[in-house]
């Protein structure tokens, strides 16, 4: 933790627990206002989605409610939502960080800016739209679908940049190209978020659309899409650390663990008004990446999200990680970058069935089918049934793709 990430926690612990019943109840016993090191600050509670949806609908608001100007909710749609609520000081950092993230993708003012996720309850669209607004760069406020419309204002706009999910950044690709009308794009960066996505699929939007392409990061709970962006080195998200601070622990044992090795992503709000959040247990597995990023950036770095820890599957006694099965993919000569993973139980035993995109036919998919079993059991250890389907046969999402089906529950 930096001396300045340190103030700015204590400052705020000194009135906190004031400002906010929530804490007042969550730190009973504690006091927070004697919290002096890093060491103090790691032996407080982590806070939960379980702890937020406790205290809807604003029960975790730390201000007056005639300090909120908005509200968002996280996307999950079972169970009771999470309410998050924002001061104007809140939009206003979560609009400065995104601007940075443009900046940091090499996007100016000059760039007309092309948002296609989703607007409403959920904190993506307007969050992209924010960002583009205090850079100075044109918004055209797409939404979702309509992908005709998407294509025509593409072309008729002269749009340089698309922020999408990787899912309909594929799908808006494969348009173009059966479309044949590449020439008349104009795009030249793409800012994706909201879900994770393998190698060959970043390669095949990058060449279908043309492309230089950003992850971007962020959650509702923790502003919105914004909080950290991939620079140009594309050697992890450098996470803006004079807003959240980060820690990776242990999912089992909530310790920290060593640097470069994989744990769950722990945030923390360090400027937060709305609904500061202090060891927020975020659920995504990731790793610190060491050392000076050559960008000059000295913000930290997270790797590519390699999935959750509620996306664990077991099958067969072995966990595995939709990150896993996407390298296998990435290693398999001839599958392409879409795939769907089914789970069943049938006969007292579990069967795993591996569907992938694939040009070839006839014996030469059976060779494919039969390449990505061996690689799975090699890199994962359990040996799947690999079926090679025609490209463009597994569903495409306008929003995110759902790729692990287990039904065996």
């Amino acid at each position: 933790m930096k001396p300045e990430q340190l103030k700015l926690i204590t400052d705020q612990f000194k009135t906190l627990k004031d400002r906010s019943p929530f804490y007042a109840r969550k730190f009973d016993g504690i006091d927070i206002a004697d919290i002096a090191t890093q060491a103090d600050f790691e032996k407080l509670p982590f806070s939960e989605k379980a702890d937020l949806r406790e205290a809807y609908p604003l029960g975790i608001a730390a201000v007056p409610e005639r300090e909120i100007v908005r509200i968002h909710s996280s996307s999950g749609t079972t169970g009771t939502p999470v309410i998050i609520p924002y001061t104007k000081q809140d939009v206003d950092d979560w609009a400065t960080m995104f601007a940075r993230c443009y900046r940091m993708a090499g996007i100016t003012a000059e760039d007309r800016i092309q948002i296609t996720p989703g607007y409403g309850l959920w904190t993506a669209g307007i969050g992209f739209q924010l960002g583009a607004e205090k850079l100075g760069a044109m918004s055209i406020p797409m939404g979702p679908g309509n992908t005709e419309k998407q294509l025509k204002f593409m072309i008729d706009m002269k749009s340089t940049v698309l922020c999408a999910t990787s899912s309909y950044a594929l799908l808006l690709a494969e348009e173009i190209a059966k479309q044949g009308v590449g020439d008349k794009i104009h795009l030249r960066k793409g800012v994706i978020g909201s879900e994770r996505w393998g190698e060959k699929m970043r390669q095949r939007i990058a060449d279908e659309l043309g492309v230089e392409l950003f992850d971007i990061y962020g959650l509702t709970e923790i502003y919105g899409p914004g909080i950290g962006i991939a620079c140009k080195e594309q050697n992890g998200m450098h996470i803006w650390e004079d807003y959240v601070y980060c820690e990776i622990v242990n999912p089992k044992t909530g310790e920290p663990v060593p640097d470069g090795e994989i744990g769950e992503l722990v945030l923390t709000t360090l400027r937060k008004q709305g609904a500061p959040l202090i060891r927020y247990r975020t659920h995504d597995l990731s790793r610190f990446v060491t050392g000076e990023c050559p960008c000059g950036c000295k913000d930290v770095r997270i790797d590519m999200l390699i999935g959750r820890t509620d996306d664990m599957v077991k099958v067969k006694g072995v966990n595995m990680f939709p990150a896993q099965i996407e390298e296998v993919i990435q290693f398999t000569d001839g599958a392409s970058s879409e795939y769907q993973v089914m789970i069943d139980h049938m006969l007292g035993k579990d069967i795993l069935t591996v569907f992938f995109e694939t040009e070839a036919v006839g014996e030469a998919k059976q060779k494919v089918e039969q390449e990505l079993e061996l690689i799975f059991k090699g890199k994962i250890g359990v040996t799947p049934v690999a079926k090679g389907v025609s490209v463009g046969e597994l569903p495409r999402s306008e929003k995110k793709t759902q790729r692990i089906f287990d039904n065996r529950y």
